[in-house]
């Protein structure tokens, strides 16, 4: 069996009512279905999920040929769920690794609603987190009834048997079989109520690097991604979108487009006019040929220059509160030494490798979508407002997705919305493929907001953070959505400041304002959100702050830590694994950075080399603790590939408007990490026994301020602009 899904659907899991069936389909098919019924206990020590019911729910697949399937309910998108979740409920289970395989769910909440968000999704790092206790479980209630099972065919007690390397043994009476032998008999068994899980002693799986089930296919080139999806008859579909945001179609001539060979039909959807023909180059030569007229009256028709000016012009009135300690201002007053400072950051995007695609088929009965889903809630939603069809009427198969890094995640489904509003358009009289080009992705996605922070702070004399006044200007991301009620309050946005208003460091004096800014263009969470931001502004606050009053910078987070043991153990590990005291020759420098985020907490020191207007980033040294760390060696990718993401921001990504229009369109101009870039990256893992916690998204804000903080070791300038510019002045 293949590791990933096909373009044939994944079977949908059973409802109650049709679970007999099922079984004694199961016991003649030799295969086993397992389907759960666990409820959580909710004990905030152990396991913090929300309590919810969810029956059955079915992760797991046992076939006569000793195969273990694993049903994923987050997507794979290339950090490692599938092997997580699978590393989780074999562990438990008893399986060999080496007969472990995985498919993707398809959309269903009932069965697979991620615990934390309440719906079916993935993101927000919350992938190992929320499935800790549950795939866990799953695994135990399947060797719970495994050992039933062959208890009662060998006339043996069940508390006797073990499962182990996908063998059913009792060792007294010399009895065996495999999984796949007993996996008929074992689905008569009850699901039990009482599942007790393994201690940590006993775990040969978690914690150690089992091999990702996902390599060998991608390697290979068998991996099926949504944009490989080939259904008979299909049409693929390119977009015509507005140059400015906010613009929309006012007329539209067609006429050179269809003397194409090959383009099929050009249809008007919401977001512009839809070109489909029998492949993609043609679809794109007729989307070349249509001729636009744009409506313009309410689009963004701004430069990045006049935006930022809009942004400077906020930032000097007061803004709307969203974190208030002590007396910032009184404490400023007292203080004996001051730091000012603006820091800018640009519109980003995401830029995942696979563009954004899906596709649809209409039938007199629902639709049917083939996606790199993250949401997939969110995604049947749209798609059947859209069609005038219920959510259920809707199925989405999950297929690989070709990296995120939030993208596919969109609240407003974009690119979902699309396949619905063009298969509607067409009648559903065929297939459609809609397929995002490079440049669409980067000219016409959604972006990481534009942001302006301007911070106030000082010390004491005695080198102690006597104030802190601080106001971000930003687009928000969740007003104006369907999220907004669970993200913002009194108007602020939560995602804006995260990182500073619930910063771990001990400020006693702090004062937050934001400025809800307004514009047509699109934003979106980016990997690790608010925190690309907020995490810069404040390590390199924290770094001039300490030297400001004679203090070292590590010595300064470690005071303001005090009373957080595990913030300051991670700080402690990443300055000592780098040789923090330790000379550096002229022209070198080290900096360092914390950050906690996700229920995370990473530390980076940098070292760089600067000559001149250049720079290089030498080593990176991090320092992780992500709770229990259930496979080291996917911990340590997604920290490597985290560093690798975000140098582009830091050496030269930015989006940039001239005229409303976006200046950069695809990879020369909006280029990612080249490997030669890539500095010397330790990894090491703090040993913890605390519950999972996020890995995805926690590796990349302290890159760059560990990198800022280290060229202002090596020069004395201190860089608060990205991506860096060596050649201005600070």
């Amino acid at each position: 069996m293949s590791t990933t899904t096909h373009t044939s659907p994944v079977g949908a899991p059973p409802d109650p009512s049709r679970r007999k069936f099922l079984k004694d389909s199961a016991m003649t098919a030799g295969a086993f279905l397992l389907a759960i019924h666990v409820p959580f206990t909710g004990n905030s020590t152990d396991d913090p999920v929300p309590q919810g019911v969810y029956d059955p729910n079915v992760f797991l697949k046992i076939s006569a040929d000793d195969t273990v399937t694993i049903i994923n309910k987050h997507l794979e998108m290339g950090e490692g769920t599938s092997t997580g979740e699978a590393t989780l409920l074999i562990e438990e289970l008893g399986a060999d690794w080496s007969k472990v395989r995985f498919e993707l769910a398809p959309g269903d909440a009932k069965l697979y609603s991620n615990l934390l968000f309440g719906i079916q999704g993935t993101g927000g790092s919350t992938a190992m987190a929320e499935s800790w206790v549950q795939m866990r479980k799953a695994g135990a209630a399947a060797r719970m009834m495994f050992a039933k099972a062959a208890a009662a065919k060998w006339n043996v007690s069940a508390s006797e048997i073990t499962v182990e390397n996908s063998v059913v043994k009792h060792a007294k009476s010399g009895h065996h079989a495999t999984l796949g032998e007993l996996a008929g008999a074992a689905m008569t068994q009850p699901v039990p109520a009482d599942v007790p899980l393994k201690s940590s002693d006993k775990w040969t799986l978690i914690g150690t690097k089992v091999p990702r089930l996902d390599s060998k296919s991608k390697t290979t080139g068998k991996a099926i991604f949504a944009l490989d999806v080939r259904r008979p008859g299909m049409l693929t579909a390119v977009v015509k979108r507005a140059p400015q945001f906010g613009g929309k179609v006012a007329s539209f001539d067609a006429s050179d487009a269809k003397k194409i060979k090959g383009v099929v039909d050009v249809v008007q959807i919401p977001s512009g006019i839809a070109v489909l023909a029998a492949d993609t180059w043609t679809a794109m030569q007729g989307r070349d040929a249509v001729k636009v007229k744009w409506d313009t009256s309410a689009a963004e028709m701004r430069s990045t220059g006049e935006i930022f000016d809009e942004y400077r012009k906020l930032a000097a009135t007061p803004g709307l509160p969203a974190d208030k300690r002590g007396d910032a201002a009184a404490g400023l007053t007292r203080s004996a030494k001051t730091v000012e400072a603006e820091f800018v950051f640009p519109y980003l995007a995401h830029a995942p490798m696979e563009p954004m695609n899906g596709t649809i088929e209409l039938r007199s009965d629902g639709a049917e979508i083939w996606s790199g889903s993250q949401i997939q809630t969110i995604d049947q939603m749209v798609a059947a407002q859209i069609l005038g069809l219920k959510p259920d009427q809707v199925k989405i198969n999950t297929l690989l997705a070709g990296g995120s890094f939030g993208r596919r995640a969109c609240p407003v489904a974009d690119w979902t919305a699309e396949l619905a509003h063009i298969a509607k358009a067409i009648n559903g009289r065929a297939p459609v493929h809609v397929v995002w080009t490079r440049e669409d992705d980067i000219q016409g996605g959604f972006y990481r907001p534009q942001v302006l922070h301007r911070v106030k702070a000082g010390v004491d004399d005695k080198g102690n953070i006597a104030g802190w006044q601080h106001k971000v200007v930003s687009q928000s991301i969740f007003i104006g959505t369907g999220m907004e009620g669970m993200a913002v309050k009194d108007g602020v946005d939560h995602s804006m400041v995260e990182g500073i208003v619930d910063t771990p460091y001990a400020l006693n004096n702090l004062a937050v304002e934001v400025h809800n800014a307004k514009s047509p263009v699109p934003v979106l969470w980016f990997r690790s959100v608010g925190h690309t931001h907020t995490a810069y502004v404040m390590e390199s606050m924290i770094d001039d702050l300490a030297r400001a009053g004679g203090k070292d910078p590590v010595a300064l987070r470690l005071e303001l830590l005090s009373q957080q043991p595990r913030d300051a153990a991670v700080v402690k590990m990443a300055a000592e694994k780098a040789g923090w005291n330790s000379p550096m020759e002229k022209g070198r420098g080290r900096g360092l950075a914390y950050h906690p985020s996700f229920d995370s907490r990473v530390a980076m020191v940098a070292e760089v080399t600067v000559k001149g207007s250049d720079f290089k980033v030498d080593r990176i040294i991090a320092a992780v603790d992500c709770g229990v760390a259930i496979n080291p060696d996917v911990i340590k990718a997604q920290i490597e590939g985290a560093i690798g993401f975000a140098l582009s921001t830091v050496f030269r990504n930015q989006i940039t408007f001239n005229k409303g229009v976006v200046e950069q369109g695809n990879f020369d101009d909006y280029e990612p990490t080249r490997i030669h870039e890539m500095p010397k990256v330790e990894v090491h893992i703090v040993k913890s026994s605390e519950r999972p916690s996020g890995i995805g998204e926690p590796g990349l804000p302290p890159l760059a301020p560990a990198i800022g903080n280290a060229i202002f070791a090596a020069t004395g300038k201190r860089l608060r602009t990205l991506p860096f510019d060596l050649t201005k002045p600070a």
